[in-house]
């Protein structure tokens, strides 16, 4: 398939797409970054590579590291991991704490901020040296050896973080947070703060379109059932109370970022990432969507 073609076709198609979106502006550092930025990076499972716009420019990933702290600790804990966090869609706002509540301070899924909150405490309880075996770990996924937290955006996220201090204080009180919360929450704002760039994006998230191996070096990562058990919970719970819309129109599974970004899969094919930093209502990129529906149905590569 003539990628190349088709994003050009769709970059034309955009000219005149309304992007009414605004930028993450509750995160300082977030909010300074250029609203005009466009990047789309496609790569295949055999290791072909296809660019549009800003695609070798850095910004951050935020929730989308989420997959990758949830893949280590499901690969550690295995099915216990499911005590402590659902894999229902929230059909609330990320940060929702009335649901919370409700649900006696277990998460809805691992991919809103509660989840992510819990998901970072077990694997906190495993790990000798969180913050650095974490990042090693996404160095070994993604093959980038340069993939590095950011401490500015750490800053900016810990400045005004208090309504995640306020999920960690409440699911603490449930029983279901075990390690102390100040490092809790100093693991969960460096987690968010991993910068990538779309062709790192697309590299890093390559094993969940096969099956869990690892495509530069081969090795397996996760086993079949694990992965496509990720590759569920994205698709149904990636795109926070959005999900139902991104599956609509798009129909792939994947996990976006108030930073922007989106990555998705199209399971033995190729991992796609875009990033537009204007965000719709539900914290989704607006033209990164819009994107996305264009080049699936152009496609055909979606999973329906």
């Amino acid at each position: 398939m003539n990628y190349k073609k088709i994003f050009s076709e769709i970059d034309v198609e955009l000219e005149n797409f309304k992007d009414n979106g605004t930028i993450a502006n509750y995160i300082p550092e977030l909010s300074i970054v250029n609203p005009t930025k466009f990047g789309v990076h496609l790569t295949t499972i055999n290791g072909k590579h296809f660019s549009l716009g800003n695609a070798d420019e850095k910004f951050s990933i935020q929730s989308i590291a989420k997959v990758l702290s949830l893949t280590l600790a499901y690969k550690l804990e295995s099915e216990k991991l499911w005590k402590r966090v659902g894999v229902e869609p929230s059909g609330k706002p990320f940060d929702s704490l009335i649901q919370l509540e409700t649900n006696k301070g277990i998460p809805r899924n691992p991919l809103i901020n509660a989840g992510a909150l819990v998901i970072c405490d077990i694997l906190i309880s495993h790990l000798k040296n969180p913050k650095k075996d974490f990042i090693a770990f996404v160095r070994t996924i993604s093959g980038i050896t340069t993939i590095d937290y950011c401490p500015r955006i750490v800053a900016s996220e810990k400045s005004t973080g208090y309504r995640n201090t306020a999920l960690v204080n409440l699911m603490k009180s449930f029983g279901n947070i075990k390690n102390d919360i100040d490092v809790v929450m100093d693991f969960y704002f460096n987690l968010c703060s991993i910068e990538m760039t779309c062709k790192e994006l697309s590299q890093t998230f390559l094993f969940l379109a096969t099956s869990g191996v690892l495509p530069h070096s081969k090795e397996r990562i996760l086993s079949k059932s694990k992965s496509k058990r990720i590759n569920a919970i994205m698709q149904l719970c990636g795109f926070y109370d959005e999900a139902g819309e991104f599956s609509f129109k798009v129909g792939l599974p994947g996990k976006s970022g108030v930073g922007g970004g989106i990555m998705a899969i199209y399971p033995n094919k190729y991992c796609i990432a875009v990033w537009s930093p204007k965000l719709n209502k539900k914290g989704n990129s607006l033209k990164g969507i819009k994107f996305l529906e264009l080049f699936t149905t152009k496609t055909q590569t979606s999973i329906f």
